[in-house]
């Protein structure tokens, strides 16, 4: 019988044949950036919870990486006579292992036992932590130990950091013991399954839908739809998939083409994403593109940030998972058609939020309006700049007052069948303005590699050299990022030849 860790049945909980590639093929999984991002919050979450449930500091860690599966689970029963908090103690019993984030001492009446808590990035408590907490919980058990209670600890979003390192607060616990502990028969049944699929010769056959990003992005997406004829126009390039009756159809039916799509399931959106699509031809309202356009006049102002968020907040006054922007690159336009660019970017590796502020208001000047693609999340930030600085508030929300969305625009006006249903500004740029291309950049070619540099960058190992090409490749991706608004701009004025 394998020994199957608690990672393992939760991805047989998800998908069987997911367990059954873990176990046999391995090498075909290929995690997303924002997956191995997850997993660096998670291990930062970890170590700060340490902190805080042994504040003297007299716990004791298992490192199973340095000592093995065999010496941890010695380890753990060692520990387990003590009296001090344990970290990632590991039980195996029944065909199945854990490793308890937190084991925290505790008596109840008069004898020992103890008191597990499982730490989450997340900032709620979510079905599969349930499912998580009865595993830990059974096998903990099955193992022989007096356990007295679970709960899971989550992070509390409102919590503001006070700095100096004072992290208490930051978590809020949620005692499940009962549910937990009343689900060892499931527990038992999953591990039964989990090892009939483990042990199968040949590959689960499960085509590819909804529990492959539920409840996490499976890594082997990728492989598991090259093993089916692929869609000639996959039906998930239809945007905004959320009518009731939309979803049935492709569920139930099984639709994987847009052809396979009666029209009158669809938006009028997805209308005309299916027949430019199919008909390989663009839509472009230009009257109406031009109108749109026609109200703001120059000097103009083309905006765009880069924001970075910590599940555990580094500068104070800040919130867990607060997007706090480092960088902003703004081109303007003059009525000349004169182009000129400034930017901002702080990679010191202090909060960045107050000069970013002040700079944003001496960039962006007093007038004109001030072009963004997706005008929600700037502006919510600016927003955000002013609630934490009152002094600054009234010239940063106007700004805000002079907003103007290109995405809109270029949602109502324009549709190019290479954009395969999506707005976004990678997706648009390239029908517009071929010339133009995110994979010229260095280093830096989308928000979340910029986010990973930035970590990078203000790291105290990263060397002044490194730095150098980081703030380099950040720069050059933010202002691609604002001169591309600019040629969307042109195009949907009709001023392709305008600017200088």
């Amino acid at each position: 019988m394998r020994t199957l860790s608690k990672t393992k049945l939760l991805a047989y909980r998800q998908c069987p044949k997911r367990l059954w590639l873990e176990i046999h093929k391995k090498e075909l999984r290929a995690d997303s950036l924002a997956t191995e991002s997850g997993f660096v919050q998670g291990n930062r979450v970890g170590s700060m919870a340490r902190q805080v449930y042994d504040p003297k500091g007299t716990g004791q860690l298992i490192d199973v990486g340095v000592t093995g599966f065999a010496a941890a689970f010695a380890r753990s029963r060692e520990l387990l006579a003590s009296a001090a908090p344990i970290f990632e103690a590991g039980f195996s019993a029944g065909g199945a292992m854990a490793f308890a984030d937190v084991m925290l001492p505790m008596r109840k009446a008069g004898k020992p036992g103890w008191r597990m808590v499982e730490v989450k990035s997340s900032t709620g408590v979510k079905d599969y932590h349930r499912d998580d907490l009865a595993i830990q919980a059974f096998i903990a058990r099955s193992a022989g130990v007096a356990l007295t209670g679970i709960a899971l600890a989550h992070i509390d979003s409102q919590w503001v950091y006070p700095g100096g390192g004072d992290y208490r607060g930051l978590l809020v616990e949620r005692d499940l013991t009962e549910e937990a502990f009343g689900r060892a028969e499931e527990v038992r049944d999953w591990i039964a399954g989990a090892q009939v699929v483990a042990n199968k010769r040949k590959e689960p056959v499960r085509p590819t839908g909804g529990h492959c990003d539920q409840p996490y992005a499976c890594g082997f997406l990728a492989y598991c739809q090259s093993q089916r004829p692929q869609a000639q126009y996959p039906v998930h390039w239809l945007p905004r998939i959320q009518a009731k009756t939309l979803k049935a159809h492709i569920e139930e039916e099984g639709a994987s083409d847009l052809r396979h799509v009666p029209d009158d399931l669809l938006s009028d959106r997805q209308l005309r994403v299916k027949k430019h699509t199919l008909g390989n031809t663009v839509f472009f309202d230009v009257a109406g593109a031009a109108a749109d356009m026609a109200p703001h006049k120059l000097p103009a102002y083309f905006l765009d940030f880069e924001t970075i968020q910590f599940a555990v907040p580094i500068w104070q006054g800040t919130r867990p998972y607060q997007q706090i922007p480092f960088q902003f690159s703004v081109h303007r336009l003059g009525r000349s058609g004169r182009l000129s660019h400034k930017a901002f970017l702080d990679i010191s590796g202090q909060d960045p939020s107050r000069p970013f502020a002040e700079s944003l208001i001496t960039h962006c000047a007093k007038q004109g309006p001030v072009f963004v693609y997706n005008a929600g999340f700037e502006t919510a930030r600016i927003k955000e700049l002013a609630q934490r600085f009152p002094d600054l508030a009234t010239s940063l929300l106007a700004i805000n007052a002079r907003v103007v969305d290109l995405l809109r625009v270029a949602e109502q006006r324009y549709y190019h069948p290479s954009q395969h249903g999506s707005w976004s500004i990678k997706k648009v740029l390239p029908a517009v303005a071929p010339d133009l291309c995110y994979s010229d950049l260095e280093g830096v070619q989308d928000g979340g590699m910029a986010m990973n540099a930035f970590l990078e960058a203000i790291a105290a190992v990263t060397t002044g050299i490194r730095k150098a090409q980081i703030e380099k490749q950040l720069l050059d991706y933010c202002c691609l990022d604002t001169y591309a608004m600019v040629r969307l701009w042109a195009f949907f004025s009709g001023r392709a030849g305008f600017v200088k």
